[in-house]
């Protein structure tokens, strides 16, 4: 088992200006009107690719919250044999593993499906919000940071 090197809140407190860079980033497309939970599907996708355990963790309870169906949260590692995803959703994922594994470059046939999809400035969005947590996903994984725990629900017994 590996252990955090440095945490989440230890970022914040010694980059307090990279921190709210990578936050504003990372909040632009929601406020452009992207659809949140489709929002959520790709940065967990992508984290799981960069092995990011926090960014995983956090974008499941996140995701969650917004109401994403437990079957594509779980099943978004697998998405090509899910039927759950619709074609919008395919189209984001392809492009988020396009955009995360960018050594391999983005194919036209990923770039025409996401076209397909999205218009220009919703792709523009889209390549904005993987831009952001693929940054995120490097700091996580540097420093090991450790995955928030999932608070009870209210009103929950104690176990």
């Amino acid at each position: 088992m590996s252990h955090a090197r440095k945490e989440y809140k230890d970022f914040m407190a010694l980059t307090p200006d990279a921190y709210e860079v990578v936050r504003a980033l990372g909040q632009v497309a929601g406020k452009a009107g992207m659809d949140k939970q489709l929002l959520e599907l790709i940065k967990l996708r992508a984290s799981q690719i960069n092995g990011c355990a926090f960014c995983v963790q956090y974008h499941i309870l996140e995701g969650e919250k917004l109401g994403v169906p437990t079957d594509k949260l779980n099943l978004v590692v697998v998405w090509r044999e899910a039927p759950q995803f619709t074609a919008r959703e395919r189209a984001a994922l392809a492009w988020t593993e396009a955009l995360t594994l960018l050594s391999e470059g983005v194919s036209d046939e990923v770039y025409a499906q996401a076209s397909a999809e999205f218009s220009e400035k919703e792709l523009a969005y889209l390549t904005s919000a993987v831009a952001s947590i693929n940054v995120w996903n490097r700091f996580g994984a540097a420093f090991r940071w450790t995955p928030p725990e999932r608070k009870p629900a209210v009103g929950a017994a104690a176990s």
